[in-house]
């Protein structure tokens, strides 16, 4: 069973910046190659949302709301997902999670995002 390992969360001010990173535990194979990959985000009393999602071909779609600030990459040899995440804003506030976006395996602990001054 893959379980997926985010970091790089934080607290830091409005307009600063963070990189998320996924990487997956409990497997050595590739995992994420032939995946496309997506990061989400779950802001306090609020359902779980889509951020931005990365194909293996590396064509990448963003949210509208992140469009612009924030990049998906990946890296199929290290078997990471990132997301640099700049001019943050309040809202941005959130835990984020990675996973892939068709059939997502088991969800992990995710990492929490603060944007506060």
């Amino acid at each position: 069973q893959v379980q997926l390992v985010e970091s790089g969360g934080g607290l830091v001010q409005p307009g600063g910046s963070l990189r998320l990173s996924c990487v997956p535990s409990g497997t050595s194979g590739t995992i994420f190659r032939i995946n496309t990959m997506g990061w989400y985000r779950q802001a306090p009393g609020k359902q779980r949302e889509w951020v931005a999602q990365i194909t293996t071909g590396r064509s990448t779609i963003y949210a509208d709301s992140v469009k612009c600030r924030f990049t998906i990459t990946r890296d199929d040899a290290k078997n990471t997902v990132s997301l640099q995440m700049n001019g943050l804003k309040p809202g941005d506030t959130a835990f984020y999670y990675c996973n892939r976006v068709v059939n997502s395996w088991s969800w992990g602990k995710g990492t929490q995002v603060t944007v506060s001054s």
